[in-house]
């Protein structure tokens, strides 16, 4: 019989909901939670002493899973802590700190198999640390600068030589006023570079713009690649396809040899198990490496394509190979 998989992730989240069903319909164990769930919905006691690791419970509802038997751990974007009314800021923040430093410090303490580990997701978060890992794993880049001086930038123009895209260093999105924005990659004009006022206040990422053919999302797991072509209809889309998803067209593809070789030393380099990359292929075939998300969507592509994503990561908690 296998070992129970445990899953944290937020409630709502249906592309985890997905993963439950096949592993739940080929007979595995799974205990699910929500770390928003804690302190008051799920409840945990952990034990360690010289002669064990960290043993004990989880306890949602009328469900529990013994810590000790967990063969692996599913992680997505679980919630946030949420905790009784009536405690002050600075209580809710301590509190908080208390939860994170406890649950966390005990999950992340497992020794089992992961999809991915926190820890290991944190890191392969920065844009930096993906780019410096993707360059020493023998993929092709964008010259790239990261800056919030002005003159940089226009010294950054001058050498490249060609046109220039703006980015987000992190995640594009904010909340302003109730309402979800979303920062879009732009593709800079000559007006842009003789006004850069406003890059001094923080970072900002410059890429050389690639002149594209297509790109490429490519949903890697554990050993496995699913490569979808992505074919922007739109002006907009052509910059940045997350601007106009109603315009994108989809098919499978192949992994080049170099490309597959250099996407298994990235993942080894990050310790990531899974990983939704994008890439652009210029006019002349060649992959360029963009990013690389650990915590990045795959439902929609295996919609769009009918690439097996979700019994791959079912296959990469069991063990399968």
């Amino acid at each position: 019989m296998s070992l129970p998989v445990l899953v944290i992730a937020a409630d709502d989240d249906w592309p985890t909901d997905r993963v439950v069903a096949e592993l739940t319909g080929r007979g595995v164990e799974v205990f699910r939670m929500d770390t928003a769930d804690f302190p008051q919905h799920l409840g945990m006691t952990a034990r360690i002493a010289r002669e064990h690791g960290w043993a004990g419970e989880l306890v949602t509802g009328r469900r529990t899973v013994d810590l000790s038997r967990v063969g692996a751990v599913y992680y997505r974007a679980p919630g946030v802590f949420q905790f009784p009314d009536g405690m002050t800021g600075p209580e809710e923040r301590f509190a908080a700190s208390q939860a994170r430093a406890g649950l966390g410090g005990v999950l992340s303490a497992l020794e089992c198999r992961w999809v991915n580990h926190p820890a290991f997701m944190a890191r392969a978060e920065y844009k930096p640390v993906q780019l410096e890992a993707a360059r020493a794993s023998g993929l092709r880049i964008p010259p790239t600068l990261i800056t919030n001086r002005p003159q940089a930038v226009r010294d950054f123009a001058a050498a490249v030589h060609g046109p220039l895209v703006c980015k987000p260093v992190s995640s594009p999105v904010l909340i302003e006023d109730g309402r979800l924005k979303i920062v879009y990659t732009r593709l800079l004009t000559k007006e842009d570079l003789a006004d850069l006022r406003g890059i001094e206040t923080t970072a900002h990422l410059f890429q050389t713009w690639i002149g594209k053919s297509h790109e490429v999302r490519l949903t890697v797991v554990g050993e496995r690649m699913f490569a979808a072509e992505v074919h922007a209809g739109s002006e907009a889309a052509h910059v940045d396809w997350r601007s106009d998803y109603g315009s994108l067209t989809y098919r499978t593809t192949d992994v080049p040899e170099d490309v597959a070789v250099g996407m298994r030393l990235l993942m080894e380099r990050l310790h990531l198990s899974y990983g939704a990359a994008d890439f652009i292929v210029d006019h002349g075939g060649r992959w360029w490496f963009l990013e690389v998300n650990p915590c990045g969507q795959w439902d929609w592509i295996q919609g769009a394509t009918g690439l097996p994503i979700t019994a791959a990561i079912a296959d990469e908690l069991q063990g399968v190979a």
